[in-house]
């Protein structure tokens, strides 16, 4: 039996397309972004959640010698929300990048962990939160769950 998988994003040309709690959520993802610590891959991201109360939750990406002791800054935000903030829920997160790993006219995504990650706190807190993604030309990715970035999640009958 063969089936179909498809998916939706809204592709943005430019921040000006964003509502104003998209503005806010990714101004405090480019306020982590200044705080990775990425001196291996020079590679920085930020992540920011803002959650249903408009409490923002940072996280940036932290490297190490160890490759790989080292987290994602979606990681470090979303176990910062569930070590402090965990019965707000996740409105939006938002993720960003800076660093020459990508090319212009390539999208960035968040790696297969990352992604795991995300499902299950969408799981946790029985809903959807939206994902909203900056690409290198200036564009935004507006996932409305994560569901579109990782359709079969790990237990997924």
């Amino acid at each position: 039996m063969e089936k179909e998988f498809t998916f939706s994003y809204r592709h943005l040309k430019s921040i000006d397309e964003l509502t104003d709690d998209q503005k806010k959520v990714f101004a405090a993802a480019e306020k982590a972004c200044k705080k990775a610590y990425a001196p291996y891959s020079k590679f920085k991201v930020g992540a920011a959640l803002l959650l249903n109360d408009d409490t923002l939750v940072l996280g940036s990406n932290q490297e190490n010698k160890a490759y790989p002791a080292g987290l994602c800054a979606e990681r470090v935000a979303l176990f910062s929300y569930g070590a402090q903030h965990n019965t707000q829920g996740i409105k939006i997160l938002a993720i960003t990048s800076n660093g020459s790993m990508l090319k212009n006219d390539q999208f960035f995504s968040p790696c297969g962990g990352c992604r795991q990650v995300m499902a299950e706190y969408a799981s946790m807190q029985e809903a959807p939160y939206e994902i909203l993604i900056k690409n290198e030309d200036g564009s935004f990715l507006i996932f409305e769950s994560i569901y579109n970035l990782l359709p079969f999640t790990f237990g997924t009958k």
